[in-house]
């Protein structure tokens, strides 16, 4: 810990020195200095353990009174009080900051649901064949607990609790089994619904909804490097994660399916066949047999939905907008290049008819009379009109699009029932998928049907409350507070499926709930006022000048700015990050040509870093409070390091493939 602490204290001493060293004296300081002095002073103010929203709070409105007083300093105090009124009242009216205390709700309340134990169990039984399974299934918990609450501390202190004990009596390292509880745990930042991800949204005015749909895949490819990293590691060096005995990967099977692995087959579906096929007996009761077999069969039946559906959009009837011959109104009676009025005016269509004493038709000679064509001259006008109607689709010439709604049917109706037929990389996939499941129940025992029941019963009903919320922000069917609702609501349910819905659980959520909700809320407060008073005094213009006047490239931009977040996760926290600093970065992005999109999902990859490097690093602290007494946190920082590289190595692919975060919002939103 002493370590830890000269370590915080050199970096505040850097802080000061570099303050002094890169300030003028006194009298040649401007209010941009000032401004940069109080974003020193906020760095080291927060290091030193003061509470970061009010600590935002005070220094904005104390150098926005310097502000105010430098113009007119019989109008500084109102002014600095109305600053403060306004800024807060605008953060009360962000539409955005609704969906945080619902997904934190619907995080507390998973949490409580006592599905983590289960689907772990459930994990590692799943992957006991794959090199270092415990910690590759504490990874892909991390991943999906943290996808469905989004709160690092509460799923990294359960895994802890958890994982740990198990990885250390299976003779794991203890730097592997740590690095790999903290990583997993700190994925929440990234993957949603994450709260960093709205945060960051509301503060650069980027689109929550396509945030989301961007980090989906950054994420998967993260948790996928985790994974990747400690099967070779495994691999290469099994003293680090020795296999799992015998003992650890036993399942104790039910008495029929002892029974039908004996007498007929220990593969699922021909054991479940020939067990109906032969005679019923007190072993072979044929309820339990056709549950089983419908347990056993749903991947298939899965699979069979997921085809047909898709089959139905690739062969759906293609729309053709029936638009041939429509006119926009107005433009037949002005004429090609015309101005309208002046046509107008011109023809005497606007002018008052003449008072002669009653009131008559204006002239024909102005009019848009067809002129008289041959032949049809003694034709009555319904006969003309109906000699003139344009052809079935087509509105007539001069009215307007809406007058055509019955040919625009008539059309549509024309391609009604003519089904294109399916590509053939449908067909591809649709053999691939077949050959799959061939191979998967080829190998479907009943001893991989426990664990898959087990599966069913923690994993999927997590995956579909996860599915559901994410899916309905992704597709456009809610916006996110709407789908923070609905999965607040299926919290309660699955809490209640569980039997864990009790008043003192729904009460402790609803309190950690108000008391996280509270500081984020007032942390934006703070910020709103401190970036206030930072741009009042010329601050952010001083920092737009001094990184133009370098005149550097948008990839060397890109690459200064990561590494200052990189090194600010050191001391600070994302929170403090997003709200401190985020404001200074976006309004250059312009100048680059850096989507505010991609650049949030590096952000979101980079902030990772808060929670797993040192002297912060709060997701160690998280893990030894709970970790037994000989793990020590130089054992947990060793087992970050790792894991940190791991990061560094997504950050470059994300950039590298820019597709791997934009690809899905693009698809989805043409963006």
């Amino acid at each position: 810990m002493k370590r830890q602490a000269w370590f915080g204290l050199s970096i505040m001493a850097l802080v000061v020195v570099l303050v002094f060293v890169l300030m003028p004296s006194p009298s040649q300081m401007t209010n941009g200095h000032l401004g940069l002095l109080m974003l020193a002073l906020i760095v080291v103010a927060i290091m030193l353990g003061f509470p970061t929203a009010f600590t935002l709070m005070g220094m904005g409105v104390i150098f926005a009174w310097f502000a105010y007083y430098s113009r007119d300093p019989s109008l500084a105090n109102r002014q600095t009080l109305d600053l403060m009124v306004q800024r807060t009242y605008a953060v009360m009216s962000n539409e955005v900051l609704i969906s945080i205390p619902l997904f934190v709700f619907m995080g507390y309340l998973v949490e409580r649901a006592n599905l983590i134990e289960k689907l772990f169990k459930s994990l590692h039984l799943a992957t006991a064949r794959v090199p270092g399974s415990l910690a590759v299934a504490t990874v892909i918990t991390c991943a999906v607990f943290a996808t469905a609450t989004g709160i690092v501390g509460a799923v990294v202190t359960l895994m802890g609790l958890l994982a740990l004990p198990a990885m250390l009596r299976a003779g794991y390292s203890t730097q592997l089994a740590a690095g790999a509880i903290t990583a997993g745990g700190c994925l929440g930042i990234l993957i949603p619904p994450s709260v960093l991800l709205i945060v960051y949204g509301a503060t650069a005015g980027v689109s929550v909804v396509q945030l989301y749909a961007g980090a989906f895949f950054p994420g998967i490819m993260l948790a996928a490097l985790y994974v990747g990293f400690i099967i070779l590691a495994a691999k290469i060096r099994p003293s680090l994660a020795p296999p799992l005995s015998i003992a650890d990967r036993y399942i104790d099977l039910p008495r029929f399916a002892q029974a039908v692995s004996a007498t007929i087959s220990h593969k699922v579906i021909p054991g479940l066949l020939g067990a109906l096929r032969s005679r019923n007996s007190p072993e072979l009761p044929r309820g339990d047999l056709l549950r089983h077999l419908g347990i056993a069969l749903l991947p298939l039946l899965a699979a069979v939905l997921l085809m047909g559906l898709i089959h139905r959009g690739i062969t759906a009837p293609e729309q053709v907008d029936a638009t041939q011959g429509l006119v926009e109104m107005g433009s037949e009676a002005q004429g090609a290049g015309n101005e309208p009025g002046r046509e107008l005016a011109a023809q005497g269509e606007l002018a008052e008819p003449k008072d002669e004493g009653e009131l008559k038709e204006p002239p024909a000679d102005g009019e848009l009379a067809e002129p008289p064509v041959e032949g049809k001259a003694s034709q009555s006008p319904a006969a003309a009109a109906k000699a003139d109607a344009p052809p079935a689709g087509e509105a007539p010439a001069g009215q307007p699009a809406a007058a055509a709604p019955a040919a625009a049917a008539e059309n549509a109706a024309g391609v009604d029932g003519e089904r294109r037929p399916a590509p053939t990389g449908y067909w591809i996939a649709v053999a691939l998928l077949a050959a799959v499941l061939a191979a998967f129940y080829a190998v479907f025992t009943f001893t991989r049907l426990e664990i898959f029941k087990m599966l069913l019963a923690s994993f999927f009903p997590l995956a579909m409350l996860i599915l559901a919320v994410l899916g309905s922000i992704v597709f456009g069917l809610a916006t996110p507070s709407e789908a923070a609702a609905m999965g607040s609501l299926g919290g309660l349910l699955l809490a209640a499926a569980y039997g864990r819905l009790k008043f003192p659980m729904v009460r402790e959520s609803v309190f950690l709930t108000a008391k996280t909700s509270a500081m984020v809320c007032w942390l934006f407060v703070g910020s709103s006022i401190f970036s206030a008073a930072f741009a009042l005094l010329g601050g952010q213009e001083l920092i737009n000048q001094w990184v133009l006047s370098l005149e550097m490239t948008p990839l060397q931009f890109m690459i200064l700015s990561q590494i200052i977040i990189f090194l600010l996760g050191w001391p600070l926290e994302w929170t403090e990050i997003i709200v401190i600093f985020m404001p200074i970065f976006v309004p250059l992005l312009p100048h680059f040509g850096i989507d505010p999109l991609f650049f949030g999902l590096l952000v979101a990859l980079n902030l990772q870093t808060a929670f797993l490097s040192p002297p912060v690093a709060m997701a160690a602290f998280y893990l030894k409070g709970v970790s037994p007494p000989h793990v020590t946190l130089n054992q947990i920082f060793g087992g970050m390091l790792p894991f940190m590289g791991i990061q560094v190595v997504a950050l470059v692919l994300l950039y590298l493939f820019p597709a791997i975060g934009l690809w899905l919002p693009n698809v989805l939103y043409g963006r």
